[in-house]
């Protein structure tokens, strides 16, 4: 059993940062991408960010120069920076792990979501 742990989501005023955390527990061998998406009320879950075992990344064009993924192999752990928030950048945001490697097999995890809120 493999649990995606998110933290970091908030409040904060349009031009502030926020840092998102996202850990990966249980027996894990190997995680071949890890990922941020969000959903806002009434629109679809849409890609921000995704990161690859070998530290490729990827952005929404929306975000680039504004946020940025990162991830610690050795923690199984992706963060995502965010910086100079928009309003129309509130939305709950979901982090994504696929391809991970356990002892039964491969599958991908999801986490709970965590709310970020950008006041004008």
């Amino acid at each position: 059993q493999v649990q995606l742990v998110e933290s970091g989501g908030g409040l904060v005023q349009a031009g502030g940062s926020l840092r998102l955390s996202c850990a990966a527990f249980g027996t894990i061998f190997s995680i071949n991408a890890m990922g941020w998406y969000r959903q806002a009320p009434g629109k679809q879950r849409e890609l921000v960010a995704v990161i690859t075992s070998d530290g490729s990344t990827n952005y929404a064009d929306s975000v680039k120069g504004r946020f940025t993924i990162s991830r610690d192999n050795a923690k199984n752990t992706a963060y995502l920076q965010m910086n100079s928030l928009k309003p129309e950048d509130t939305a709950v945001y979901y982090c994504n792990a696929d391809k991970v490697f356990i002892p039964t097999g491969v599958r991908d995890y999801w986490g709970q979501g965590t709310q970020v809120t950008v006041s004008s």
